[in-house]
């Protein structure tokens, strides 16, 4: 059987995307060049990093990863009612990506595998439907901030992979935020001038002494 994984690019001071999100800059004025770069600069340089991220049998993402919509989901005609994600026809997943919203939507199916499925029952219910797509691949929990916290916060995830970039952004969404007290073991790290690889188990909370 997989394990559940979760891949984050965030900045020393702890922040997978910044303030003042558009639609032309969705992770904040700049940021994507700032916590990013070595994933398109410098592809070659960090191969494994890259393809470890994309080879689970499925995924479970938030709705601000899928695209800018707020709210209900625009009518036929409307801006955004044709929104089907960032990434073009062939979205790098190649599976079953699980988004978490309060509002229903049919799937997407894409080019390439992929198939966005719509979960309005919380991370619970998208890991259990994740665990059938999934087989026995990996999960990975694909982002951002607040659904990487909302998993870890319900103890689904086993390894986690932080991509740390010598930037600080000062303000944004952060990974940890309102998450209980974690214990976690170093399984591997890489440091290179413009990014640190660190991978880590996340141990089960200690249970207290009878």
């Amino acid at each position: 059987m997989g394990i559940v994984t979760a891949d984050i690019a965030i900045s020393l001071d702890g922040f997978a995307a910044g303030p003042d999100q558009t639609l032309d800059e969705p992770l904040g004025h700049g940021v994507e060049n700032r916590l990013h770069s070595w994933m398109f600069e410098e592809a070659e340089q960090h191969a494994e990093e890259i393809a470890a991220i994309t080879t689970a049998g499925a995924y479970v993402m938030g709705r601000n990863m899928f695209g800018p919509v707020r709210g209900d989901w625009p009518a036929d005609g409307e801006r955004f009612s044709d929104w089907r994600g960032w990434w073009e026809e062939d979205p790098p997943y190649h599976a079953p990506v699980f988004v978490l919203t309060h509002y229903e939507r049919e799937p997407i199916p894409m080019e390439g595998g992929t198939t966005f499925y719509f979960v309005t029952d919380g991370i619970h219910a998208a890991m259990d439907l994740a665990r059938q797509a999934a087989g026995d691949r990996d999960i990975s929990i694909a982002g951002g901030a607040e659904t990487l916290n909302q998993a870890l916060w319900a103890g689904v995830v086993d390894e986690l992979r932080l991509h740390v970039v010598p930037h600080t952004l000062g303000a944004g969404e952060r990974v940890f935020d309102r998450v209980p007290s974690l214990q976690l073991e170093l399984l591997r790290s890489r440091v290179t001038p413009s990014v640190a690889h660190l991978t880590y188990r996340v141990l089960p909370p200690a249970r207290p002494e009878s």
